[in-house]
């Protein structure tokens, strides 16, 4: 009988080989040579050689050994800067202009609050989504209903509307809502109490006047201007002072040459606007003002239609030369023009101004009366090359003194300057006082 040797030791037993491989991490030799350093002796059993604070100590105490000469290190040749003699310190100045960093230092100008480590979205990733507790969790889900939707939809058999496109800028649209804003304040009219403010519910509407434009006081050029000082023109005081409110403010024209000029350059800027400068729309203005608060309020009663004595000639402050009653203002200085904003086209959008009458003048009826403003000018006082410019054109064109004095007297209109026919010559106080010894000498002779 044969017998067989057991398989168990036939059997090849596969073990792989591990082999630990170690690389040499020497450290090179310092590049100083080692300092001796006199550190107290505390002995070992205290410790502090093993402490943290043991070696910042030893780092505080030990001095900076840094030889710096008479420059600190950074000589400053001046010679070699252009300009720098000549006053021009260009050459040593940062530019004005920073240079545009390179792609690869872009990444070292970002702000401190970019830095650290990333934080990644966890949208679309399913092992890193956050823990949800079921005591917390509320399902965003809408409760569905076992109705069915064809039921739940004829509910109250509504039918849904076809929109219609409206177009807000046609004629018809706009005439419509017009037409409704009229409506509505008839009717807030009709019941005031019914009128509630937008936003303060504790108001109450004591009066209602209709909005009305007043066409009788509109001028030729349909609207107002509004002048504002950029600086106060009188001196400063506690009290308001009212000459500044019936003052004169008289602008002053350029010579032919100098409209022609502008014209010109009008002209230039509107053909190429991009290679050619706009032209100076600045206009120059002499102020005049009352010298006293009595004569700028005679003033203004003369133009107060519902005054009874408005027309009375002890209003007047001052003869002029013919012996007539005027009002005289002195010139304080010329002014010239800021800015200047709003054109004919748009004097109902910005601002307008309002008046208020109460119909019992019977001049109006009752309403809010609004009058349009067509510019806005902000004036400043004159610079000085502006008045030495002017002063050396006086003198170019043999012309008169500027005035000092300006004598006003207040007519009535007649028909030939409501018609618009052309006004005669202005006369200034040398035309007067001409006159006055033109009869002198008449009549002595």
């Amino acid at each position: 009988m044969a017998s067989s040797a057991p398989r168990g030791a036939d059997r090849m037993i596969h073990q792989d080989y591990i082999a630990r491989i170690r690389y040499s991490n020497a450290l090179p030799p310092p590049p100083n040579p080692p300092k001796l350093l006199d550190i107290p002796n505390t002995g070992l059993a205290s410790g502090q050689y093993t402490t943290p604070g043991f070696a910042g100590r030893l780092a505080r105490e030990q001095p900076l050994n840094i030889e710096a000469d008479a420059e600190l290190g950074m000589p400053l040749d001046l010679v070699g800067m252009p300009g720098i003699f000549d006053g021009d310190e260009s050459s040593i100045q940062a530019p004005l202009q920073l240079p545009v960093p390179h792609p690869h230092d872009r990444v070292l100008l970002r702000p401190l609050s970019t830095l650290g480590k990333p934080k990644f979205s966890d949208s679309g990733v399913s092992f890193l989504r956050r823990t949800e507790y079921i005591s917390s969790y509320t399902s965003k889900s809408r409760f569905d209903s076992t109705t069915s939707r064809s039921l739940i939809d004829n509910v109250g058999n509504r039918t849904a509307r076809a929109r219609t496109s409206i177009d807000k800028e046609s004629p018809e649209y706009i005439k419509s809502q017009v037409e409704k804003g009229f409506q509505t304040a008839a009717s807030n009219l009709k019941n005031t109490k019914a009128v509630r403010h937008p936003s303060k519910r504790n108001l109450q509407l004591v009066d209602a006047y209709p909005l009305l434009p007043d066409l009788d006081s509109f001028p030729d050029v349909g609207g107002y201007v509004t002048i504002k000082f950029l600086t106060n023109p009188v001196p400063p005081s506690t009290t308001y002072d009212i000459r500044i409110e019936n003052s004169l403010l008289k602008p002053i024209e350029g010579t032919d040459e100098e409209e022609a000029l502008k014209q010109q350059t009008r002209e230039a800027y509107e053909r190429d606007p991009e290679r050619n400068p706009p032209p100076d729309d600045t206009i120059e203005y002499e102020f005049f003002m009352a010298e006293t608060p009595a004569g700028a309020l005679n003033f203004k009663r003369k133009f107060d239609a519902l005054d009874p004595e408005n027309d009375d000639e002890e209003l007047y402050t001052e003869k002029n030369g013919l012996g007539e009653g005027c009002f005289r203002f002195k010139r304080i200085r010329a002014y010239e023009s800021a800015l200047q904003t709003g054109t004919v086209s748009d004097k109902y959008e910005e601002e307008v101004v309002v008046a208020l009458h109460d119909g019992k003048d019977g001049l109006r009826q009752k309403g809010a009366y609004y009058y349009p403003i067509v510019q806005r000018t902000n004036i400043r006082p004159q610079r000085q090359k502006n008045i030495d410019k002017k002063m050396k054109r006086l003198v170019a064109s043999d012309e008169d003194k500027m005035t000092d004095y300006v004598d006003v007297k207040v007519e009535e209109a007649d028909e030939e300057d409501a018609a618009g026919e052309e006004d005669e010559p202005e006369r200034t106080n040398a035309d007067a006082d001409a006159d006055a010894d033109a009869d002198a000498d008449e009549d002595s002779s």
